[in-house]
């Protein structure tokens, strides 16, 4: 489970912004966002500093 969902509503990030910048498709960082998919590491530590977070900061802790 992600938290990329949490980190844009926080920073008032819309989705389609995040897709630009990542060069993927809305539909593939809507998967992301609503945790139908999990990302790929490297895409993950992209994501974290496209929106200058942490990585770990991305991730749900399962307790």
């Amino acid at each position: 489970m992600n938290r990329i969902k949490d980190i844009l509503a926080e920073k008032g990030i819309k989705q389609t912004w995040l897709a630009d910048q990542l060069g993927k498709s809305y539909n593939m960082v809507n998967g992301y966002v609503q945790n139908r998919q999990q990302p790929r590491l490297e895409v993950l530590f992209q994501i974290a500093e496209i929106l200058g977070v942490n990585a770990k900061d991305l991730i749900k802790d399962k307790k």
